[in-house]
């Protein structure tokens, strides 16, 4: 296998667009997959594509190298930086590049966060994607956790995707089209990036998959408030958050962090899920409230925004999602189904009565 040297070597004769030779910002090397960040100037951004398509090329063509992704980090020299704020109108940051156009023919971008992690929000994003599609919507599903891919396993999918004109082609379980990092990196290896190369791996699966003609594209998010969820707000048209969270204070002041960085970027909340929200035993149908109950809607009275409904702590949820069959893909009329598809209608009914937005400005600071 070629070492982070051997990377090096192969992009210094690459020439950048100012004439000089390529440098890395970030290597990583996994199995036979070779991830490579380097910055570019946004302005000059058909010339830095072509030096990522040659950067690629060269770092494929290495021993042991079986696939090479190269991500452009959209950075700026101090300089340069300097120059553009100086002439940008007060109070306004200056104009981006973006991926409205890759996206353009997608009806609704639909994030679905939390504040911390364990708390069901890939199952409950993968079961919100199928109610979506069962209502008839053409929906895909990006999981944009980089350092926890859980599409693969919860839809029973792998391998890599292929490729068709220049894109890769989504795979594709219980109607959904599904893209995941998962799908390019075995999954029991670990991700260790920094922050811009996790936004720009998210920018490209974006941007460089064929996603065609879409009514929804969930948007499983990584935990927490940082780059990445700061990096799709910035880029793209979100149409609506789904914040998911469980009943306990914990996991509520964390859910609240989640709603407020939504809200700073101007991205509508379309509610919050309580999940886990209660366990009914399947020998008895005594219910037990583990984690307390009802914390999740009284927050969303309190912030003013829409509480969504409640999803049970289940053994056949669970038991479903690491089989990768979905309850609602492989049981619809069933009763667990029903809650996820009662959830997905309302969030239908949100999304097609608010109009399409345009991504915010958000200065730094």
């Amino acid at each position: 296998m070629a070492s982070e040297a051997d990377v090096l070597k192969a992009l210094e004769k690459i020439m950048d667009p100012a004439g000089r030779s390529l440098t890395a910002n970030g290597v990583n090397l996994v199995g036979g997959k070779a991830f490579v960040s380097i910055a570019g100037d946004p302005s000059k951004a058909d010339s830095w594509e072509n030096v990522r398509r040659l950067a690629e090329e060269a770092i494929a063509k290495l021993p042991g190298v079986d696939k090479a992704v190269v991500t452009l980090t959209a950075e700026r020299q101090a300089h340069a930086a300097h120059h553009q704020h100086s002439h940008a109108p007060s109070g306004q940051a200056a104009p981006r590049r973006g991926l409205s156009a890759a996206v353009q023919n997608i009806r609704f971008i639909i994030a679905v966060a939390s504040g911390k992690g364990g708390v069901g929000k890939s199952t409950t994003a993968a079961n919100l994607a199928l109610g979506l599609a069962a209502q008839g919507w053409r929906v895909g599903l990006l999981d944009a956790d980089v350092y926890g891919p859980s599409a693969p396993r919860l839809f029973g999918l792998q391998g890599k995707p292929n490729l068709a004109d220049g894109k890769m082609v989504p795979h594709e379980a219980f109607g959904v089209k599904v893209m995941s990092i998962g799908f390019l990196v075995d999954e029991d290896v670990p991700m260790v990036w920094r922050g811009p190369m996790v936004s720009q791996a998210l920018t490209q699966m974006l941007g460089d998959v064929a996603w065609g003609a879409l009514d929804a594209l969930v948007v499983d998010m990584p935990p927490g408030t940082g780059d990445v969820q700061l990096t799709l707000a910035q880029q793209v048209p979100i149409s609506g958050a789904v914040i998911v969270s469980t009943p306990q204070d914990l996991a509520l002041i964390d859910a609240r962090r989640a709603v407020g960085m939504f809200q700073r970027v101007e991205a509508p909340i379309l509610g919050i899920i309580e999940n886990m929200s209660y366990f009914l035993c399947p020998h008895c149908g005594g219910r037990t409230e583990i984690f307390a109950h009802g914390g999740a809607r009284r927050d969303a009275e309190k912030m003013g925004v829409p509480f969504l409904g409640e999803v049970p702590l289940d053994p056949a949820i669970r038991e479903t999602s690491d089989a990768g069959r979905p309850v609602v893909g492989v049981d619809p009329h069933g009763q667990h189904a029903a809650i996820y598809l009662n959830l997905a209608a309302k969030v239908k009914t949100l999304l097609e009565t608010q109009s399409r937005r345009a991504p915010p400005r958000i200065m730094k600071g």
